[in-house]
């Protein structure tokens, strides 16, 4: 019991010691291409603009209105 507790302190002082605060000034240094989750902007927002165009729905995104042209 002994041993698991110790175990235990050690992923939870290990875990705690991962966080970082990140500088706005480090930010450019973090943001590289490969972490992006689209790699081209331009087709992502064609995808996103047909697939609202078939759906006649915005969704998750910061789309406004009802459809209906009143916004």
């Amino acid at each position: 019991m002994k041993v698991l507790n110790s175990f235990i302190l050690a992923g939870l002082v290990l875990s705690c010691t991962a966080c970082s605060e990140v500088l706005p000034r480090q930010r450019g240094n973090l943001a590289l291409p490969q972490m992006a989750l689209t790699t081209d902007g331009q087709e992502f927002a064609l995808r996103q603009h047909t697939f609202y165009s078939k759906e006649s729905g915005a969704g998750g995104y910061g789309g406004g209105g009802g459809g209906c042209g009143c916004n």
